[in-house]
């Protein structure tokens, strides 16, 4: 069957397509039925099951007799440590770790947040919360502590299992100081929390409240997989709101469980002991989704990888890790490709490896400008697939489905939507457009299995943010449009596309233009208030490592670039050169915070911000050409 067969299997029968999917997991008690439609445009999947997530992740491989094959392959080129983890030692970890927990009282439907970096104790733990039915809310390691309180206060965790630290090239980051300040700042208090300590720095534990990760487990009864409701919530994650209050998206376990195996081979292309990379962080939903659960539940091998794709200790470190891990597909952010590219724009380190194992790459975390894409197939050889989805949704709106078939790549495009949305492209008055036309992405109800059926504890909130604009849609909150054979198009942000002179125009579209050019290595482009036309484009350009010529020469071009490519009406003249964009430490660019400093309007540190001192190189920047004045 092709993709077409397979998505109008899914329209002609939503509930059968996804009941045969579900037949791949294993039910203490199977599913009545598929869809629980609650009212209020309020939907639940295989509410009525009985199954637990650890068991499908790790017991279920180890009782089928591929115990021995790894689970997990560690790859820490900062602390230079190599190790794997075979299946049936996973379960045992799992196992004591959930006991240890248990033993001190945390049971099902308690919360319990998890502050770590990428190590395969992080795994552990979401797994042994998995096994006890607990929630699980991971917090992206060395987030700030009133962060950290915030979610603390919303989530109220009975436990706090944390690292006494992270690690970055040349520094450490101190996890334990964080956790103390955020725990002092809250109103809730967790009953206990767990540390591990990392070699790189023991931290100081308060006697009676913390406990050591090893002595915690020492001489506990392992504990048994907790049985839970298909709509258990399996874990809680916090997305950014709009308000500065982070919204706490849930996730359904049985949905989660059938989506994500359903992804393994119908997107992914892997089979059960492929090895499976996806170079991100616990923290987000991509670690959620394809580091932690989705590879797992499938029966493949998946890698915790700790360092960056530049600098640990070279642009070779993502080809050294597929080479000697043997990985058949891999999955990383846009913006990671673009430092490699940065560094190495010839490729010269891709030759220096045997990548033959290689039969796929995948990107995702914000739009794969066709420069990167194009790069990216030239040096792999392989198919590069940009695929589009949230936070919210937990997997992949639309792509290119490899498993099933391999459709014709258009640039610009992650492809098509997957079996589950039906994406649908309306004006502001809630009415669909014609092909080609922008406007905002919306999804019909219900969702698919494994997207957010709520949120935690703000169900007004759930339903104003992502229901309300247009009745009988998800909105999605990115602008875009479909062609005539059904491809979907990301442009921006909702809040990207900016209005020139009456003119909606995309900031994504001008992006696409300025990457083109062979000295930019990367860029953005923000809309700067403008007295006469509303807003006016502005856009940043980092250049290729190496370039020495005139920075008004390269400004010049790319004026005269998007001049040629989308006409005077963009009316795009404003551009500078920057060393690096702040980004969030997913990869995500900061835009709104740079317009924010443009326009000399107050604005909040983003908590997410890698490095908030690029912020003042950027102001700089921008007093040059006469904004961002005090």
């Amino acid at each position: 069957m092709g993709y077409q067969d397979v998505y109008q299997s899914w329209k002609n029968d939503p509930e059968g397509f996804w009941m045969q999917a579900a037949q791949a997991i294993d039910w203490d008690k199977p599913p009545s039925k598929a869809l629980f439609d609650k009212g209020g445009n309020l939907f639940e999947w295989f509410a009525d099951a009985r199954v637990n997530t650890c068991w499908n992740a790790v017991d279920r491989h180890v009782e089928a007799g591929r115990g021995e094959q790894t689970a997990i392959i560690y790859d820490s080129p900062i602390t230079h440590t190599k190790r794997e983890i075979s299946f049936v030692e996973l379960r045992n970890r799992v196992a004591n770790l959930a006991g240890a927990l248990r033993a001190k009282g945390v049971e099902k439907g308690d919360r319990v947040i998890i502050y770590m970096p990428m190590i395969p104790e992080a795994l552990e733990a979401m797994l042994a919360c998995a096994r006890l039915g607990a929630i699980h809310s991971v917090v992206f390691g060395g987030f700030a502590a009133n962060e950290l309180a915030v979610r603390i206060n919303d989530a109220r965790p009975k436990a706090i299992i944390a690292a006494s630290c992270g690690l970055e090239p040349g520094r450490v980051v101190h996890y334990k100081p964080l956790l103390d300040g955020a725990i002092d700042l809250a109103d809730h208090k967790p009953d206990f929390t767990v540390i591990f300590q990392r070699e790189q720095e023991v931290a100081k534990l308060i006697e009676g409240r913390d406990y050591n990760w090893h002595g915690f487990q020492y001489g506990v009864e392992p504990a048994e997989c907790v049985p839970v409701e298909g709509n258990h919530p399996a874990y809680i994650l916090y997305t950014s709101g709009t308000t500065g209050q982070p919204k706490g998206v849930i996730r359904h376990t049985a949905g989660q469980l059938v989506a994500l195996n359903w992804t393994m081979k119908n997107i992914y292309n892997v089979d059960p002991g492929d090895v499976f990379w996806a170079a991100s962080d616990v923290g987000w939903v991509v670690g959620h989704s394809y580091i932690c659960y989705g590879p797992l539940i499938h029966g493949n091998t998946t890698i915790v990888f700790e360092g960056k794709p530049v600098g640990t200790p070279d642009a070779g470190t993502f080809w050294r890790v597929i080479s000697e891990h043997n990985v058949k597909s891999f999955f990383t952010a846009p913006t990671a490709f673009r430092a490699v590219k940065r560094e190495d724009p010839t490729g010269e380190y891709v030759g220096k490896y045997d990548l033959s194992c290689l039969k796929q790459v995948y990107l995702a975390g914000e739009r794969a400008d066709p420069d990167t894409i194009v790069w990216a197939q030239d040096q792999l050889k392989v198919p590069v697939v940009d695929h589009w989805w949230q936070t919210e949704t937990g997997w992949a709106i639309a792509a290119n489905p490899l498993g099933i078939e391999e459709l014709p790549t258009k640039l610009g495009s992650p492809t098509v939507p997957m079996p589950g949305y039906e994406v649908t492209i309306l004006d502001d008055a809630g009415h669909p457009v014609e092909p080609g036309t922008l406007g905002a992405i919306a999804v019909k109800l219900p969702l698919p299995p494994g997207t957010l059926p709520n949120l935690w504890n703000a169900e007004e909130r759930f339903k104003k943010s992502y229901l309300n604009t247009f009745p009988g849609y998800y909105e999605t909150g990115d602008a875009g449009m479909m062609d005539e054979d059904g491809y979907v198009y990301i442009m921006a942000r909702t809040d990207d596309v900016i209005n020139v002179a009456g003119h909606r125009l995309s900031t994504g579209a001008m992006e696409e233009v300025l990457a083109s050019h062979p000295e930019v290595a990367e860029c953005a482009v923000i809309g700067v208030t403008d007295q006469l036309k509303g807003q006016m484009p502005l856009g940043f350009l980092c250049l290729n490592a190496g370039v020495d010529r005139d920075h008004g020469d390269v400004v010049k071009e790319v004026v005269k670039l998007v001049r040629e490519k989308i006409g005077p009406v963009a009316a795009f003249k404003l551009a500078v050169v920057v060393d690096r964009l702040p980004k969030t430490r997913s990869g995500k660019i900061l835009r709104g915070t740079m317009v924010n400093i443009a326009d000399c309007t107050p604005y909040k540190m983003p908590a997410t911000i890698d490095d908030p001192a690029i912020l003042d190189e950027i102001k700089e920047a921008l007093q040059t050409i006469g904004y961002a004045r005090d």
